[in-house]
């Protein structure tokens, strides 16, 4: 069978996550890894081999232009901060590498405009790595909000991704560092929340979009602040509306609400699955399992519920579409074209919050 053969442009802890997706998804390996450190390849190439290896081990390189040009790398992971991201996803697509980048995608649209045409003039697939969008609750979640009688109508999404970041690890976390990560949490978390009201928008861009920077962090020399907590609120036409809440300051949750005026639809979990092997959701006061996988097996006795390291875990799942699409040999235009739209309303979120507007 063939493999798509993936390089990770980074040794962010967030790849050693997908590096375990990668190996569940069946149809894809690591061949590389680079840092701009080499050293620092080996021991992120040594530490997930010990957990979840691949034969041949992937090479170390010492640049992320070494693991370019290299011939066996077919697609590239990159976890970069997102000042850095437009570079090299731009070198990526001129080197032929399909790129599955992580989001926010870039520090602003028109960055990912070029970004996106790059991958096209290249003929290379662009993907987000909203993990969530692939997974089968998502295809349930969209038969009750089409079925006309549970939720009806929809007037009103609330969404809210907060976590809290320890005091002691603020000052050196790049999500904080507006000149690496310039929309902060909005970025980091917010993107979620206004990626999942447009889907249930079926892609329409609300008519107007209000944002709030509540907090941020502390600017010092070289050192931007970025927002840590944040609030937004999207108009739809025929006045549907969409809230949500982000914040590196308050405690984890990933809820998510979408009233209508028959009823409503809930998911406690919707950016990471408490339960990755039968993810629920609630209509009206009834709780909806679905089964992560057809013919899954039992979860094993004692087994955590809510770890991804499965085939059918979506961060699995998203790898495996991912592959599948380029083994198709025909490029999937609707990924580039959400993530241009989430950016495009996230910048447009920030820009209110800074103007103030």
């Amino acid at each position: 069978m063939n493999k798509l053969r993936f390089g990770i442009l980074s040794t962010a802890h967030i790849a050693q996550k997908n590096w375990k997706a990668i190996h569940n998804s069946g149809n894809s390996i690591v061949t590389g890894v680079a840092s701009r450190d080499l050293e620092r390849s080996r021991q992120f190439i040594l530490e997930c081999q010990q957990q979840v290896p691949f034969t041949p081990p992937p090479v170390a390189f010492g640049s992320y232009d070494e693991l370019l040009a290299s011939k066996n790398v077919d697609a590239v992971y990159i976890p970069l901060p997102t000042a850095l991201r437009k570079e090299w996803v731009m070198r990526a697509a001129q080197a032929g590498k399909h790129v599955l980048c992580e989001k926010p995608c870039a520090a602003n649209l028109a960055d990912l405009k070029e970004m996106i045409s790059a991958c096209r003039k290249n003929r290379v697939q662009f993907m987000d790595g909203v993990m969530f969008m692939h997974s089968p609750r998502l295809d349930r979640v969209r038969e009750t909000l089409d079925d006309g009688t549970s939720i009806g109508s929809i007037r009103r999404i609330m969404s809210g991704f907060s976590f809290y970041m320890d005091k002691n690890s603020t000052p050196t976390n790049i999500r904080v560092h507006g000149g690496l990560e310039p929309t902060g949490c909005l970025g980091d978390l917010g993107w979620y929340c206004i990626r999942f009201a447009l889907w249930v928008m079926r892609w329409q861009l609300p008519h107007t979009v209000t944002g709030r920077i509540l907090s941020q962090s502390a600017a010092s020399p070289g050192q931007p602040s970025a927002p840590t907590e944040f609030s937004g609120e999207l108009i739809f036409a025929e006045g549907v509306s969409a809230g949500f809440y982000c914040s590196f300051l308050a405690p984890n949750q990933q809820w998510v609400n979408v009233s209508g005026m028959k009823g409503y639809l809930r998911l406690p979990d919707f950016v990471h699955p408490f339960d990755s092997h039968e993810p629920v959701f609630e209509v009206n006061q009834t709780e909806v399992k679905v089964k992560a996988g057809a013919g899954e097996p039992a979860r094993p006795p004692g087994s955590d519920a809510g770890e991804q390291g499965h085939p059918t875990a979506q961060d699995a799942r998203m790898i495996r579409n991912f592959a599948n699409q380029i083994f198709s040999g025909k490029l999937n235009d609707e990924w580039p074209e959400w993530a241009l739209k989430t950016q495009q309303v996230t910048d447009a979120c920030f820009e209110s919050a800074r103007s103030n507007s």
